[in-house]
């Protein structure tokens, strides 16, 4: 710090000039001891500190105050008349059924308070509220007559059980579709619908069971699957894309290793929307071009270096992002 001039002078303009001076390294010196104070001793978390809110307030308090605190005039604007919506709730779905509850008045209420008449019913109000059944599980007892011969006695003949989708279990269409519902579309985990779902219902179905059942109904439903393949390659345009998934207990593979569930998709027709996913423990380009085999239309990619692989199918060239039929 640089020492006061000895001595110091008489004049008042000198004097005001150094203290002028004196006061502005002290302010400098009071921020650099405010920073290192806050370096050494404050919080670590850049949240911002009430210190900060005033950084960029100097040139608006510099600033004179107004001399005058009259309003300004303002420009008035008319705004054109509009049609707004009366507020109200939407209607129910016309589709939805209706139960009818009637609510009558009691028989000493049908008469008039003014001359004592009886009254006469002239019209009714009809107030909708939407109501829901809960899931209601049953059992479905299939029950097989036999018949026997009482001449000869040689055998008994029972009646055929109904095709079942997982033959010898216990779960009815219903059951699967109702569980392949909650698990692939509302996206509820099997244990959920294990210890909550079926267990409110009062049902105890081990998660391996719907586990099996699950697997199961992917078998049952390959046919389908394959049919929408070949609907989706015969598009004019399919999208394909992969993205990161992780599988715990994969052969070969660590639990932390990335995986990849690759999706198409496709609209063969107006109004036809095809969505397949394929998973694959890697990204290379022999993935597409499995998926892809036979396609002669164009395709949608990221360009990812892996995608490269796509142009040896047959009459496609690649195109960068998009992949065109050459």
């Amino acid at each position: 710090m640089e020492a006061l001039p000895e001595p110091l002078p008489d004049d008042p303009a000198s004097l005001k000039a150094l203290v002028k001076n004196l006061i502005s390294k002290n302010a400098l010196l009071e921020e650099r001891l405010r920073i290192l104070l806050h370096k050494q001793f404050g919080a670590s978390s850049e949240k911002s500190s009430p210190d900060q809110q005033d950084l960029f307030n100097e040139a608006e308090q510099d600033q004179p105050e107004p001399e005058s605190t009259e309003p300004e005039e303002t420009e008035e604007v008319t705004v054109p008349e509009h049609t707004r919506k009366k507020p109200g709730r939407k209607p129910l779905p016309k589709h939805l059924p209706r139960v009818r509850e009637e609510h009558d008045l009691n028989d000493d209420e049908k008469q008039c308070s003014c001359c004592g008449g009886e009254l006469h019913r002239i019209g009714e109000e009809v107030t909708e509220q939407l109501d829901i059944i809960p899931a209601k599980i049953q059992v479905i007892e299939n029950v097989r007559f036999k018949y026997g011969c009482r001449s000869c006695e040689s055998g008994v003949t029972t009646s055929k059980m109904p095709a079942q989708p997982i033959p010898g279990s216990i779960a009815t269409p219903g059951l699967l579709s109702f569980i392949a519902t909650s698990k692939y579309v509302d996206g509820l985990p099997l244990y959920r619908q294990e210890k909550f779902i079926l267990a409110r219902l009062g049902v105890d179905i081990a998660r391996a069971t719907t586990s099996a059942w699950m697997v199961r109904c992917g078998d049952l439903v390959q046919p389908l699957i394959n049919l929408m393949r070949d609907k989706l390659l015969e598009a004019p345009l399919v999208h394909c894309d992969e993205t990161v998934t992780q599988v715990l207990n994969e052969e070969g593979k660590r639990a932390q290793s990335q995986s990849y569930m690759w999706v198409q998709v496709a609209e063969p027709a107006a109004g036809q929307k095809i969505i397949l996913f394929d998973y694959s423990p890697s990204r290379s380009g022999s993935v597409p071009l499995k998926l892809l085999d036979g396609y002669q239309g164009y395709l949608q990619t990221d360009g990812y270096e892996g995608y490269a692989a796509i142009g040896r199918l047959p009459g496609i060239i690649n195109q960068g992002c998009c992949t065109r039929r050459a």
